[in-house]
């Protein structure tokens, strides 16, 4: 319901309006508890404690921005309000993306609006610039009803008194149409046909694997099937299978019995296979990566790539020995997973593919480096089975839709039990799973060498909006602080 977006940052931007910013503050947090709270009621998996925790940890962002918001709103040339209002929102998201612990991206913008008028401006400028589109129109919105109810205070409506107000409803619909402009690369440089194999799991929730081996039996007899499907001719062989996260809950290294399944699975289908594993760090002990490996029908497990971004808490417990303590639910995470340091740009049979793993979807850097590395498809393997049902599921998917016009490129979603998905680069979902069912999808892709103008400019666009927004708080304090001493001189 993107159109909810343009009402949010209109209306917190009048409630904030010639405020103090602690009034500002205030106001931002108690806009952004309940948003979170709402938005991240599938953490409550894990215990409605969390939810809370995180909830409040990104309302304080919030704040900060209320607080600067209410700063801003005193600036003089009020015609610059809806700007200093975007730019506002951009860094309250530039630091939301990034602390703690490497950030949490939930909840922005741009990823309420991967189906609106304002969506394509992701191939300019990425997830940021769709943040300051709508933010920009939100903040124009406002000036033009506060113009309004100042003009109705005042005695009523003139024709020369309106003209302000329509002015900024002006700039709201050409920003609002200025999407529509923006052209979005679709045209194939070649093309591939891939399977995706949803395995399932035992059940949804935080006892999601089941007994060890069930989950990667799930996925080889799916690809078994699958394999004696193109035997009988009853579907066209893939060039390429995917699987997803965690497909093999143990590590096939170490497990001869999981290392031959694997095989068996790869060689019945005759082609290669990106698995998703956990695997045993070789060097540091206690350490586990969450990797897709490259398994060839022929020479067996090849390359991978390690997930650069763990989640805390989820996947490694920061300050592990003394939170476990307090905290003992944190023992369910017996062993933090170890970050990777490369993109993850594969070369899978024919195609050379990009892969993030779960939540990296939600990290412009990610997925940008890797489109930048030379991967002509994005893949995006995930394991939702913990927050199946719950929402989270559907919220990651759409930001496959936005990632898909940031970089004009496929986004093929795996998942253990779903939402697997294909969408296309203009952001359609081509095709999807349901959740908690064993699936195939196959599908020719296209495979694309352009790159957007989003790749080139990179994150250039967010920092400097976000500095502009930084200086425009630093500007209204200085003026705040100069017509004091002026007003103590007089």
């Amino acid at each position: 319901m993107w159109p909810l977006s343009l009402v949010a940052v209109a209306a917190l931007a009048l409630l904030t309006h010639g405020r103090t910013a602690r009034q500002g503050a205030w106001t931002g947090f108690a806009f952004g508890v309940p948003f979170f709270l709402l938005l991240l009621k599938w953490l409550s998996v894990v215990g409605w404690d969390a939810v809370i925790g995180l909830s409040i940890i990104q309302a304080a962002f919030l704040a900060l921005m209320g607080a600067g918001l209410a700063l801003v709103s005193r600036l003089p040339v009020p015609a610059l309000w809806p700007l200093w209002t975007a730019c506002l929102w951009i860094a309250e998201e530039w630091a939301r993306d990034r602390v703690p612990f490497g950030g949490f991206p939930w909840g922005r913008l741009a990823f309420a609006n991967t189906g609106s008028p304002y969506t394509p401006l992701a191939a300019l400028g990425g997830a940021p610039l769709v943040t300051f589109g709508v933010a920009v129109t939100g903040g124009a919105l406002a000036s033009a009803a506060l113009l309004l109810w100042r003009l109705k205070r005042a005695g009523g409506l003139s024709p020369r008194g309106v003209l302000p107000a329509a002015g900024a409803v002006v700039v709201a619909a050409a920003v609002t149409a200025a999407g529509f402009a923006v052209p979005i690369p679709t045209a194939a440089d070649d093309s591939v046909d891939i399977a995706v194999v949803q395995g399932n799991v035992q059940q949804p929730g935080m006892d999601f694997l089941g007994r060890p081996m069930m989950i990667l039996d799930n996925h080889v007899k799916a690809t078994l099937n699958l394999a004696k499907d193109v035997k009988a001719g009853r579907i066209a062989k893939p060039d390429l299978v995917i699987w997803p996260e965690n497909a093999s809950d143990l590590d096939p290294f170490q497990y001869r019995e999981a290392y031959a399944r694997i095989d068996e699975a790869v060689k019945a289908i005759g082609v290669p296979v990106l698995v998703g594993a956990l695997v045993d760090h070789p060097t540091k002990q206690g350490y586990v990566e969450n990797q897709g490996i490259v398994w060839d029908p022929k020479k067996g497990p090849g390359a991978s790539y390690t997930k650069q971004h763990p989640v805390p808490f989820g996947e490694y417990v920061p300050f592990r020995q003394e939170l476990s303590k307090i905290i003992t639910r944190l023992q369910r995470v017996p062993r933090d997973f170890y970050p990777g340091d490369h993109t993850g740009v594969l070369g899978v049979g024919p195609a050379r593919l990009g892969d993030v793993i779960c939540f990296e979807v939600a990290y412009d850097e990610i997925v940008r480096d890797t489109v930048n590395a030379g991967a002509r498809a994005i893949v995006v393997q995930t394991n939702n089975a913990t927050y199946g049902r719950s929402g989270q599921p559907e919220q990651q998917l759409v930001m496959s839709k936005l990632r898909a016009i940031e970089h004009g490129r496929p986004v093929i979603t795996a998942a253990t039990s779903g939402i697997s998905a294909v969408v296309s680069p203009d952001g359609t979902i081509e095709q999807r799973t349901k959740e908690f069912t064993q699936d195939v999808l196959t599908a020719r892709i296209p495979l694309r060498d352009g790159k957007t103008l989003a790749d080139r400019v990179g994150a250039m666009p967010e920092w400097v909006l976000a500095m502009v927004g930084v200086l425009s708080c630093a500007a209204a304090i200085m003026i705040g602080r100069r017509g004091r001493t002026d007003e103590k001189g007089q």
